[in-house]
């Protein structure tokens, strides 16, 4: 039987040595809107990077929001799908409908410096059992389904690096009728 419902996470890093297209987008745009942003906060320019703007700086911690407006469009192009998790075929197919952006550093006059995180978080899943490496799993709640004996649409992903699971829901125990001698 099922293990039960989970959530996976998937924590996309994106920095100066990042390759792929998206990725350079979302770097170059967070950094701009980093930097423009820190301005506010920084108007003597006594601090220059993330770190110190945080210590320093009452409310800094806002950078987070409002440097994560710039990744904004990027995101709706994924049309739902995390990024980089694909399935056996090959396939991006884990649909998100959550995240959350995080400035991991950065530095106002170095741009080489900046690191951003976006943590995905996928729809639920059910989650049946564990090959290898491999999660296999259906999409959605399907733990009626399964205990029905029914057939239900599968997929496998692989664990990989910053891929893991948020949340978990136990699959419970059916009750057997007792019967009465």
């Amino acid at each position: 039987m099922a293990k039960g419902i989970i959530r996976l996470c998937y924590r996309k890093i994106i920095d100066a040595s990042s390759q792929k297209r998206w990725d350079t987008y979302v770097f170059n745009d967070t950094y701009q809107e980093f930097f423009m942003q820190a301005q506010y906060y920084n108007q003597h320019g006594k601090y220059s990077t993330f770190q110190e703007l945080l210590e320093n700086v009452p409310h800094a911690d806002r950078l987070h929001h409002l440097t994560s407006s710039a990744a904004i469009g990027y995101i709706r192009q994924l049309n739902q799908l995390i990024p980089d998790i694909a399935n056996q075929a090959g396939k991006l197919c884990l649909p998100f409908s959550q995240f959350t952006f995080e400035i991991i550093q950065s530095h106002v006059q170095h741009k080489q410096e900046h690191r951003v995180a976006i943590s995905f978080y996928s729809e639920p899943l059910t989650w049946i059992d564990t090959v290898a490496n491999t999660l296999l799993i259906a999409y959605g709640e399907q733990l009626g389904s399964l205990r029905e004996g029914k057939t239900i649409d599968t997929d496998m992903i692989m664990l990989q690096p910053y891929l893991s699971i948020s949340s978990f829901q136990q699959e419970q125990e059916q009750e057997q009728p007792q019967s009465i001698s």
